[in-house]
């Protein structure tokens, strides 16, 4: 009987959070500085302890990517060598979906037409439109893949081609090639956390399309703001050093 007698609380609270949400011309509205608090990064999938990594639940669904056989050679071989190979360390843009799990912040500046991702890593810049236009007709290969959104509802459904397969997805040695696809589902759970997840694929290193799930939250401290981390730029501060405060 007590059960019954809370659901409707239960129910309405979730209602009176939704109503919370913040939105822009009737679209939920992502503005704002986010980050995660899970050690994805570290290793997409379940972990335990290692040197170089807090355990972790990961956040695949399921568990265990997918990979083909040759593919999951070439990842093993990956994870031997991630402490000098893994591209986060040289300093490269993390790439599609990586910028999002990655622990470090990011600003999303929203629009009608679309919206742009701002990483504090590199401060490399996303764009997300939704203005309805398509993919190119030719294919390219960036960095951040080519991302094209739509609504369905209240929850923001990103498209994301055109990679290129210099990037990692974490410091384990997960890997894609230049066809991965992404598919990207923003929804606000409240009007400080993003439900994100994201439906990958790539024939050439997956058997089949599999899924993540992450919570990003907002940051609310006072003032709070991107730093710039411009890591690349530190192999060169001997000869460009910087002038002692007077």
């Amino acid at each position: 009987m007590a059960c019954l007698l809370l659901s409707p609380v239960l129910f309405a609270s979730g209602a009176e959070a939704a109503d919370r949400i913040a939105r822009q011309n009737g679209k939920p509205d992502f503005s704002g500085i986010w980050q995660t608090t899970s050690a994805a990064d570290f290793d997409l999938e379940p972990h335990s302890t290692r040197k170089d990594a807090p355990p972790s639940a990961g956040i695949v669904v399921g568990n265990v990517i997918p990979y083909l056989p040759a593919a999951l050679g070439q990842k093993q071989r990956n994870f031997a060598v991630r402490d000098s190979q893994d591209p986060r360390l040289k300093c490269w843009t993390l790439g599609t979906p990586r910028g999002v799990y990655y622990p470090e912040p990011f600003q999303i500046l929203q629009r009608a037409q679309d919206l742009t991702l701002v990483f504090e890593f590199g401060h490399s810049v996303r764009t997300i439109n939704t203005n309805g236009t398509q993919h190119p007709a030719e294919k390219h290969q960036f960095w951040l893949g080519d991302s094209r959104g739509h609504w369905d509802g209240d929850t923001l459904v990103v498209d994301v081609t055109d990679f290129e397969d210099e990037t990692w997805l974490d410091r384990a040695g997960n890997f894609h090639s230049e066809d991965m696809h992404v598919v990207e589902r923003w929804k606000l759970l409240d009007a400080n956390t993003i439900d994100y997840r994201a439906t990958i694929e790539d024939p050439n290193v997956f058997s089949r399309p599999w899924d993540i799930e992450v919570l990003l939250y907002r940051h609310r401290e006072k003032d709070f703001q991107l730093i710039e981390n411009y890591c690349f730029t530190l192999d060169y501060d001997k000869y460009y050093p910087v002038p002692a405060a007077q």
